[in-house]
């Protein structure tokens, strides 16, 4: 077994096909299935279930490709580590992004420092929703994530204040508010939205015994937003995954009682963290957002 036939097996299975692994990789598909059928050998069991566009984990690859992950983000921090000695002149760094708040006001500018002070160091940016984001750190898919505070499950590292808001039709009754209760978004079309904050806005309005009347739900904050602004329902939304400009069609409003939202970066376990991946925290830190 080497470490080449195991970033392979990773590979087709987060890919779920052997000839998209070979592109990721830059290698043959033979040679993807050449490693595959030798790990299999080797190890007695079936790793995945062939079809005819795809193939899938076994019940015995689902258990081995943990193990696999994990002994893979070894290697990588090993590696790191050697290079951190040598200056951290070359490594990868792998970071999960949620919705505009990190991907459009956080990133950049952390990103614009990092490839400065380690332009060495490759940065590979996996962007979904917010539980996607927990999932790929849970699967060690990712080095470090933006995520939504708290997450007792990882080391976390504040980054950023922010607060959730009403998002309204321009000309919707509620804008004569100056804020505006979950209660009083209860009674009419309500648009979901699935791009950053969606676990937080179900919480609340699952602490505070209310149902909203979902008539849409959208997994991008633009598509929220102009259906906001065509007047087809209503939203809660990060007041920081705004565009900045404001913009006729739609209004905010705060909500009440005040509801705070912290983002923060999050690392499976700071102790394996890699140097890049530490790097990037301390940096991130350092800023004012």
């Amino acid at each position: 077994m080497t470490l080449t036939q195991l970033e392979i097996f990773s590979r087709v299975a987060e890919l779920q096909g052997f000839t998209s692994a070979a592109h990721r990789l830059g290698i043959s598909q033979s040679a993807v299935s050449h490693a595959i059928k030798a790990l299999e050998l080797e190890l007695g069991v079936e790793l995945f279930r062939r079809h005819q566009t795809q193939v899938e984990l076994s019940d015995i690859g689902q258990q081995l490709l943990m193990r696999a992950r994990t002994l893979l983000g070894v290697v990588s921090t090993l590696q790191q580590e050697a290079s951190d000695a040598r200056g951290m002149k070359r490594g990868t760094l792998r970071i999960g992004s949620f919705g505009p708040t990190s991907s459009n006001r956080l990133l950049p500018r952390i990103l614009k420092a990092f490839r400065h002070e380690h332009p060495g160091i490759e940065v590979h940016v996996d962007e979904g929703p917010d539980r996607q984001v927990i999932q790929w750190l849970e699967e060690r898919r990712i080095d470090v994530g933006f995520v939504v505070l708290e997450q007792e499950r990882f080391d976390t590292f504040a980054l950023f204040k922010d607060q959730m808001v009403a998002l309204l039709p321009a000309d919707h009754p509620l804008c004569a508010q100056p804020n505006v209760t979950l209660k009083a978004l209860c009674e009419g079309p309500f648009i979901l939205t699935e791009a950053g904050s969606l676990e937080l806005v179900s919480r609340l309005f699952s602490t505070a015994r209310l149902t909203p009347n979902v008539r849409y739900r959208y997994s991008q904050l633009l598509s929220t937003v102009a259906a906001v602004s065509r007047g087809d329902g209503v939203s809660v939304v990060a007041q920081a995954s705004l565009p900045e400009a404001a913009d006729p069609r739609y209004q905010v409003r705060p909500l009440s009682p005040p509801v705070n939202r912290e983002i923060g970066l999050a690392v499976l376990d700071q102790r394996e963290s890699t140097p890049a991946a530490r790097a990037f925290i301390t940096l991130a830190q350092g800023m004012d957002f």
